[in-house]
């Protein structure tokens, strides 16, 4: 259920695709401005600190757009950037670099503002054996980009969607009638999909240990309520061949999660890591002096051979 590490999503071309033609439209009317043999250097700094995520992202943008125009990147995805720092150069047609500009810097100031949030959680609880984990509060038509830049930042994918792993919440135990019925429903499914189950109460933990689910969720548990059902899951463990990690979830920042971390639990879900975005600032800029018009044989690559 944990994805690899930094895999590059299958959808950016479709996702890329679709962002430029919600920006463009029939035609970028202002790029008109500028005449079409211009070229220019340009290049992406950061405003503040950062961790960089959406590199896939930004590139696909000009490739798309004019597959001549060169990029440089001068930072590693997921890396620490500071402010001021320049991340990566560009060399191109001035029209192509200023249609894709919003587009790429949108990608890129998104994901790494989640990659970003997601490495101070993962800070925070260094020296434990917990784990940032992500959910599926995420910006709709983002989500793989998104869950992308949680492991860039250091997190741990949840189940990606509803069609990856069993989840019994709230709602679907009060339509079952209770929660070890639920359990039993998930078991005759006959799937090898992990099964996880929410617990509000200590009763409902004790369902779910006897249910031998793969993983426990524990909704806004106090932290002293939290150690008891981990003190709960470990003894179960001792006496039985089930394995059930335990999830903390719910109301969880950056000045609590230590403390829950501390508790024993074996995972911190968080779902402001994908839904709170907030964007890193970034801006593109073109360097005035290296603006000019290409060359013959630049214009026709027959002329250089001659």
């Amino acid at each position: 259920m944990e994805a690899e590490k930094t895999r590059i999503p299958r959808d950016v071309d479709a996702v890329v695709a679709h962002a430029l033609e919600e920006d463009i439209g029939s035609g970028d009317v202002t790029a008109q401005l500028v005449p079409e043999d211009v070229a220019v250097d340009a290049f992406v700094f950061a405003r503040e600190a950062a961790v960089i995520c959406g590199r896939p992202w930004f590139d696909r943008v000009f490739q798309a757009l004019d597959p001549a125009i060169e990029i440089r990147w001068e930072v590693e995805e997921g890396a620490p950037i500071k402010a001021d720092q320049r991340l990566v150069a560009l060399k191109g047609r001035a029209r192509a670099i200023l249609t894709g500009e919003r587009t790429a810097l949108n990608f890129l100031q998104t994901l790494s503002g989640t990659a970003t949030l997601v490495r101070k959680f993962v800070e925070r609880v260094r020296g434990t054996q917990v784990k940032i984990v992500d959910t599926r509060k995420t910006l709709p038509g983002l989500r793989l980009a998104q869950k992308y830049a949680v492991t860039c930042g250091g997190g741990v994918n949840h189940r990606i969607g509803l069609y990856d792993g069993i989840l019994i919440k709230e709602n679907h135990i009060h339509a079952a009638g209770s929660l070890t019925k639920a359990i039993e429903q998930a078991r005759k499914l006959d799937t090898t999909l992990p099964l996880m189950a929410e617990a509000e109460t200590l009763d409902e933990v004790k369902e779910a240990l006897d249910g031998k689910v793969d993983i426990l969720l524990l909704d806004d548990f106090p932290t002293h309520l939290l150690s008891k059902a981990v003190a709960m899951a470990r003894e179960y463990r001792r006496y039985n061949k089930a394995f059930t990690l335990i999830e903390a979830s719910g109301g969880i920042n950056l000045y609590n999660v230590r403390d829950i971390a501390d508790t024993g639990v074996d995972r911190i879900s968080i779902g402001a890591l994908t839904k709170n975005v907030q964007a890193v600032d970034l801006s593109l800029r073109f360097t005035p002096e290296a603006s000019e018009k290409p060359s013959a044989a630049e214009r026709n690559p027959r002329l250089a051979q001659r």
